[in-house]
């Protein structure tokens, strides 16, 4: 999953230390993948529905501890779990994007009630959007929505590519509490608040299109909900309904969120495509997969995400089997097929990685 933060996107010169991969596609590879995971590829239900509401259940009660405690210890401690646990709920906003929602009937309304409006990210910021980074001929590209070739920027483009990202929370706020309302007055900012401020991606040239048909008008559902849920939010914070202190740590939570997601968006991909259409190949070998047995991934990239170069050879196979998937692959191919060269062992190596990269820039 990608972020709504956004940096210059210019056409970066290829470095000795991080050229982009042309790599043919692997055959034996990607037949094995599609041959060994056809049975894998029906979501169950009932995990998805105790997943998200385990992972709500967990992150709103600790951030109502947090709220109430008096005890600033009790407070920290409860809002990291408050984080941890808000930040899964979040993240199946990624199989929400890829469902087939016959398969998983009112999940998606689900998600939204529970998630995607209370946090101000509704499913139609991604639904739309994320299928273009599985585009095969738009990954890397300047028309794929969440791809920047950071390693090929400056230094200080990680940096701040984390830290703005914890303004997020607000811009969310302003972007459905004020843009949402005056859009309905005018239509050129109508189109861009569509185009350039309803999706989750960091690539600034990418304009979304606007919804037609069923989806405009679900679309519209959804934000309005959003549009009166962030006026509400104002609304009890003006009137003393809710406490300065209660809202701060609200938008610290939400803005924590905000940032581990992006860390996770960092060491997502190698990101050394200098623009140029990849074959599937390359495309997975810049991708990355964080398999056990490291377990913090379990932490920073759940619902299936430590398997991100896994979800890009098999998009359509649920989070929860993708952990089978990548054992009979690892067991099936040789040491020498490309499948093994996509994983790492913890996010301290590839955010090494990406850092120096960026240092052949200075």
């Amino acid at each position: 999953m990608a972020s709504s933060f956004t940096l210059d996107r210019a056409p970066a010169p290829v470095s000795a230390g991080a050229a982009p991969v042309r790599t043919a596609d692997d055959k034996a590879m990607l037949r094995a993948a599609a041959d060994l995971t056809r049975q894998l590829s029906t979501p169950r239900p009932t995990i998805y529905w105790a997943d998200l509401l385990g992972s709500a259940l967990i992150g709103y009660g600790a951030l109502a501890v947090a709220i109430l405690s008096a005890s600033t210890a009790v407070s920290v401690v409860a809002g990291i779990v408050a984080v941890l646990g808000l930040y899964r709920a979040m993240s199946f906003i990624h199989e929400v994007s890829h469902m087939k929602h016959s398969s998983l009937p009112h999940f998606r309304a689900g998600w939204n009630a529970v998630v995607g409006v209370p946090m101000l990210i509704p499913s139609f910021m991604y639904e739309g959007v994320h299928n273009l980074h599985h585009a095969k001929t738009r990954y890397g590209t300047v028309e794929d929505p969440e791809y920047l070739p950071l390693a090929l920027m400056k230094p200080w483009t990680l940096p701040l590519f984390i830290v703005v990202s914890a303004l997020a929370p607000v811009a969310l706020l302003f972007r459905y509490a004020v843009l949402s309302p005056l859009s309905l007055l005018s239509p050129r900012l109508r189109t861009v608040v569509v185009e350039r401020y309803s999706a989750l991606a960091i690539n600034p040239q990418f304009r979304r299109r606007a919804p037609e048909g069923e989806a405009k008008a679900q679309w519209n559902r959804i934000e309005t909900a959003a549009s009166l849920w962030a006026i509400a939010l104002i609304a009890l914070v003006a009137t003393g309904t809710l406490s300065p202190r209660s809202f701060a740590i609200i938008l610290a939570v939400a803005s924590a969120v905000a940032v581990v997601n992006q860390v996770r968006t960092l060491v997502a991909h190698l990101w050394e495509n200098d623009g140029e259409p990849m074959s599937v190949t390359a495309q997975y070998l810049d991708t990355v997969n964080v398999p056990p047995p490291t377990l913090l991934p379990a932490l920073w990239a759940p619902v299936g995400l430590r398997y991100h170069a896994l979800h890009h050879l098999l998009p359509s196979v649920p989070y929860h089997a993708l952990g089978e998937a990548h054992r009979r692959l690892s067991a099936m191919l040789e040491q020498d097929s490309p499948y093994h060269k996509a994983s790492y062992p913890g996010l301290p190596m590839l955010v090494g990685k990406i850092a120096r990269s960026t240092m052949l820039k200075r």
